[in-house]
């Protein structure tokens, strides 16, 4: 803060262009983390009594009596999100990181 102050950067220009990005930087990864383990507990909403993955599974397998094909396929599901959520929070970090370089 006070570098930018010192170059003569007003306080909402010096939050916007210095302190935020590297405040936004170091939070990334508990921010990325954070959000999936909340997508990994969605599934606990089926306990409550709100419908989601889980409890249509539930269903398929009360019409069809097959007790592991939709547990698979919601599983697979699971995997391809939390798969594609850390594959963006890692491309995110790295992009971050170059700006580190320069």
């Amino acid at each position: 803060m006070e570098a930018g102050r010192s170059v003569g950067l007003t306080y909402a220009t010096t939050m916007r262009c210095i302190i935020i990005p590297q405040a936004f930087k170091n939070v990334l990864p508990a921010l990325g983390n954070e959000l999936i383990t909340l997508l990994k507990e969605t599934s606990v909403v089926t306990v409550i009594g709100l419908r989601d993955l889980t409890k249509g599974a539930l269903i398929i397998q009360s019409k069809t009596y097959q007790a592991f094909v939709p547990f698979f396929a919601i599983a697979a599901m699971y995997l391809v999100m939390v798969l594609g959520l850390s594959w963006l929070m890692g491309k995110l970090e790295r992009r971050m990181r170059q700006s580190d370089l320069r």
